[in-house]
């Protein structure tokens, strides 16, 4: 493999993390502020922003184990899978910020 490759994915690795420090640093705020004033918008919130936080780990842990080992219609299953955390996610904080 060469260099730039080796590098490239460390990089794309790191920004994964910190991506996914991120939103667990969002989810944890969230829950403090509705720990602090409990709501039912902090609560569909906190809950939106843990599963978006799930969304992003299970999507680099996926991302990992697909690299090229899996069939087409196993990848996009693995696909499918990864987007339900982020469609819960996002319609709680849908419904948190229009209620």
């Amino acid at each position: 493999m060469e260099d730039g490759v080796v590098i490239a994915r460390g990089a794309l690795v790191l920004m994964r993390m910190v991506v996914f420090g991120l939103t667990l640093g969002i989810t944890l705020i969230s829950f403090q502020a509705y720990r602090k004033r409990p709501s039912e918008r902090l609560q569909y919130a906190f809950v939106g922003f843990a599963f978006i936080s799930m969304g992003v780990a299970i999507t680099s842990v996926i991302t990992q184990l697909s690299t090229g080992q899996t069939g087409a219609l196993a990848g996009v299953f693995f696909q499918m899978a990864e987007t339900f955390p982020f469609i819960i996610g996002f319609s709680m904080l849908y419904v948190s910020l229009y209620r």
